[in-house]
């Protein structure tokens, strides 16, 4: 009998002892829970950054090869899109038919982009997933588009404010560019067609040729509600969505994916080279 209250009583410890175990296990895994609620935003907040930092890395290299292709080509800018009506060159690539995508190992940056010799892709931009679904509308950008409106062209502007296009097989002449540091070159870019499709121009808040008349938006406001902007003297920043709007012409709507414009002034002094 002695031996039958024994067993039951070690019994009775061994099951304490357990439920005691198992009641710090669930208060260990509370905690380890309440922690990471407590972290993971951090921690997203700190991808976010690093992504950020990465594409203005970027963003600087793709403006350092367009400083050599000035100076390699007597002070004149890259082409945004060489002879446009035939739609077969960007700054970023060629292609043979419209039907195809671009080429990036044929763009007239490719000599100058350094070993890889290829456009760094933006690391918060989602080029593949996009070009799954759009069929890679043009891929090979990086996710960045370059102030073709002004830079990427030759044009001359008459008293009424209007611009004409003289040449679009040469960009600008640098030394036409007056004020370098307050003059786009280069910004985080996408568009809002059908859906979200990549798209290698920064559209200015009017279009030159018909100043009346307000453009679709192509800055993409990506990195938590920033755009990376380089501009002409070089140096690169961020900054936050002031403006959006839709002309109605496409199904996707800019506001709910975060492309538009920064600063107060509507007008295009932060594209134009006055």
């Amino acid at each position: 009998m002695s031996v039958r209250r024994n067993t039951a009583a070690i019994m009775q410890a061994s099951r304490q002892r357990i439920a005691f175990t198992l009641l710090e296990t669930l208060v260990v895994l509370g905690i380890i829970v309440l922690l990471a609620s407590m972290l993971l935003p951090g921690l997203s907040s700190a991808r976010a950054q690093a992504k950020s930092v990465v594409c203005r890395s970027n963003i600087s290299q793709v403006m350092h090869a367009v400083r050599y292709y000035v100076d390699d080509f007597g002070g004149v800018y890259c082409p945004g899109a060489s002879k446009m009506l035939a739609n077969l060159d960007r700054w970023h690539g060629q292609r043979d038919k419209s039907s195809d995508v671009f080429d990036s190992t044929r763009g007239p940056l490719i000599k100058y982009l350094g070993p890889e010799a290829k456009i760094r892709h933006c690391p918060a931009f989602p080029a593949e997933e996009i070009a799954l679904s759009s069929g890679g509308f043009e891929r090979g950008n990086g996710g960045y588009g370059y102030n073709n409106a002004f830079i990427g062209v030759q044009t001359r502007q008459f008293a009424s404010g209007e611009y004409e296009i003289i040449n679009d097989r040469a960009g600008t002449v640098a030394d036409w560019v007056a004020r370098p540091a307050e003059t786009i070159i280069f910004t985080d870019a996408a568009f809002a067609a059908t859906q979200l499709i990549e798209y290698s121009f920064a559209e200015p808040r009017f279009h030159p040729q018909w100043p009346a008349f307000r453009a679709d938006p192509s800055i993409h406001f990506r990195h938590r509600l920033m755009a990376n902007v380089g501009w002409c003297d070089g140096h690169v920043d961020s900054h936050q969505q002031t403006l959006t709007w839709s002309s109605g012409m496409y199904k996707a709507d800019p506001r709910r994916l975060h492309i538009g414009w920064f600063d107060h002034v509507d007008n295009n002094s932060l594209f134009d080279l006055e």
